[in-house]
C-alpha cells in the first residue's frame, strides 16, 4: 500500500528540511512507545518517513515515483547519506555521530544515552564584564584582561599525551575512532555507533599520558588577554573571542569567551544611538547678536557658529562629530543645545545697559 510519508509527519509538500526535521521530532516524541499515549507502530511509520524525507534523494525519488520505489527492499535509510536508520529483525542500527541533535533526542527516548555524549566535548562558554570611559567606548582601545579558567596543557596541547611518547592504533576501537553497543528495549536491539571514549575519535592513542595534566589535556591557570575594543560599542554589547572560553579536556573543543562592556557615564555628553548630546552656555550677548563659541566635542574644541537672535534650547548639529558606527564607515552627528549663560553679579555699567533694553522693550 503506498504511504504518503508527508501525511505521516504532518507537513506539506513543500516543507523545507527544517521544517521536515521538526516535524520528525514532534511526531518521536508524541509517539514514542515508552509513553502512555505511544504508539509503536506510528513511530516506526515516522521514522521511516523521515528515513525518506530527510534526505534529499531519496525525498527526490519519492516525489517522483511514491513510496512505490522503496518497497521490497528498497528502503533502507542507514545504506544512504541519512545514516541515521536501519531496521533490521526487530531492531535498529543507529549511527548517533551521523544523527547529530536528532541523536540527542532518542538518546534521550530509549535511554541510551544521545549524540550530544558521542560527538566532541565542548567546554563551557565563559562571560566577564569589562568598565570603559566614554571616550574608551567611541573610539576604541586596547585592554589586558585576566581569565582563571581550564586551558588546554601547554605541554601536550591538550592532547594529554606525552610529547615523547609513541602514538599507536587505539586498542578500544581498533583505528576505528567508533565503537559499537548494544542495548535491549522494547523495540528489539539497537546497536549504537559513537565516538570512541578513549581515542576520541581519533584511532590513536600514545600510550604514556602527559605528566604535567595527567593525561586529562587540561590545567586550570590564569591567562592573560590582549583585546581589542573596536569603536562604537555601546553599554551592555559583548564581545566574542572564539576558543577563549572553557577548555573540557583531551580530544574537546574550547568554548567562547564573552566580553560585556559597561560604558561609564560622562558628565558632559550623552550619547543616544550613534549621536551625542550636550549643552553649552552661552553668553547672552551672543544669543541676540550671533557670533562664535567654543564647545566641547569628544574631539576636543570646536568653533560653533551661533546666529543673531537664537533662542534658548536651540539645538545645533556637528555633523560627524559623534559616535563612529561599529562597521568602520562615518560617524553619528554632535548636537548641542544651547542656554544662554546669566551672570549672578554684574557692574553697574552692565545693569544701565539691561535696564535701557527693557525700558526700551516696554
Amino acid at each position: 500500500m503506498s504511504k504518503d510519508y508527508y501525511k505521516i509527519l504532518g507537513v506539506e509538500k513543500s516543507a523545507s528540511e527544517e521544517e521536515i526535521k521538526k516535524a520528525f521530532r514532534r511526531k518521536a516524541h508524541e509517539h514514542h512507545p515508552d509513553k502512555k499515549s505511544g504508539n509503536e507502530q506510528l513511530f516506526k511509520d515516522v521514522n521511516e518517513a523521515y528515513g525518506i524525507l530527510g534526505d534529499k534523494e531519496r525525498r527526490a525519488k519519492y516525489d517522483q515515483f511514491g513510496s512505490a520505489a522503496f518497497e521490497n527492499g528498497g528502503f533502507n535509510p542507514g545504506a544512504g547519506g541519512f545514516g541515521g536508520f536501519d531496521f533490521n529483525q526487530g531492531g535498529f542500527n543507529i549511527n548517533m555521530d551521523d544523527m547529530g541533535d536528532l541523536g540527542d533526542i532518542l538518546g534521550g527516548m530509549f535511554g541510551f544515552g544521545g549524540g550530544r555524549g558521542s560527538r566532541q566535548k565542548r567546554g563551557r562558554d565563559l562571560e566577564m564584564e569589562i568598565n570603559l570611559e566614554f571616550k574608551e567606548a567611541v573610539f576604541g582601545t586596547e585592554k589586558e584582561i585576566s581569565v582563571y579558567t581550564n586551558s588546554a596543557c601547554e605541554k601536550c596541547q591538550g592532547s594529554g599525551a606525552d610529547p615523547s611518547s609513541e602514538i599507536k592504533t587505539c586498542s578500544t576501537c581498533n583505528g576505528a575512532g567508533r565503537i559499537q553497543k548494544a542495548q535491549q528495549t522494547m523495540l528489539g536491539t539497537i546497536n549504537t555507533v559513537v565516538t570512541c571514549p578513549d581515542c576520541h575519535g581519533q584511532g590513536k592513542k600514545a600510550e604514556k599520558s602527559c605528566s604535567d595534566c595527567n593525561g586529562t589535556g587540561m590545567q586550570k591557570k590564569e591567562k592573560k588577554l590582549k583585546i581589542k575594543i573596536p569603536a562604537g560599542m555601546n553599554n551592555g554589547e559583548a564581545l566574542k573571542l572564539t576558543g577563549e572560553g572553557d577548555y573540557p579536556g583531551a580530544g574537546g573543543k574550547a568554548g567562547d569567551l564573552y566580553i560585556r562592556v559597561k560604558v561609564k557615564s560622562d558628565s558632559n555628553f550623552i550619547r543616544q544611538d550613534h549621536n551625542i548630546i550636550s549643552t553649552s552656555y552661552i553668553p547672552f550677548s551672543i544669543m541676540a547678536l550671533g557670533g562664535k563659541v567654543d564647545v566641547e566635542t569628544v574631539d576636543g574644541p570646536v568653533v560653533l557658529k551661533i546666529p543673531s537672535g537664537s533662542e534658548s534650547g536651540s539645538v545645533f548639529k556637528l555633523k560627524g562629530k559623534g559616535v563612529p558606527y561599529l562597521s568602520g564607515y562615518g560617524r553619528g552627528d554632535h548636537l548641542v543645545t544651547v542656554l544662554p549663560d546669566v551672570p549672578k553679579k554684574l557692574s553697574r555699567e552692565q545693569k544701565k545697559i539691561l535696564e535701557d533694553l527693557q525700558n526700551n522693550e516696554l
